[in-house]
């Protein structure tokens, strides 16, 4: 797995888990029609969060995905995210995700009318803690040479 992680002193910026390729690609169907639907992120968190910036997925800081509405579709691996939290970047575009039988997320960020097969480059999250009305994504990330967890808590809205 590629990663792709960019660290700077003083105004800490670090990219999440990107990847081009996936092991396994056989999907685990019961972790996804569990996690179809809408759902807003309530917490982002990881060790260090007072002094490190995380950018998450290369959009924005990921305090700025706390309140983000996401959509599931687990019949088409389709849906949609938008970021709204005020002093952020606005953002909302459509994905692709999947959960393999490994128990990981992979996730492409599309652009307005792009097909996912032209997207080369995509993350790679760990699910854990699946609910019917919560779940969390996990990230691994590289500072300072040390692994550390970027923990995105997501909640169900209907």
């Amino acid at each position: 797995m590629k990663k792709t992680i960019t660290l700077m002193i003083v105004a800490v910026l670090l990219f999440g888990c990107k990847t081009s390729s996936v092991t396994s690609t056989k999907l685990d169907r019961s972790s996804q029609v569990g996690i179809k639907g809408n759902w807003v992120i309530t917490n982002v968190s990881y060790p260090g969060s007072d002094v490190i910036k995380v950018n998450s997925f290369q959009i924005a800081d990921s305090k700025c995905f706390i309140g983000s509405t996401w959509n599931f579709i687990s019949n088409n691996n389709k849906g949609s995210m938008n970021l709204t939290k005020s002093d952020c970047p606005a953002f909302s575009s459509p994905i692709t995700w999947f959960v393999n039988k490994e128990g990981q997320f992979v996730l492409k960020v599309l652009d307005a009318g792009e097909k996912a097969k032209k997207v080369r480059d995509g993350y790679v999250l760990q699910v854990a803690n699946q609910t019917e009305t919560s779940f969390q994504l996990i990230d691994n990330i590289n500072v300072g040479g040390q692994n550390k967890q970027v923990t995105y808590q997501f909640e169900k809205t209907n």
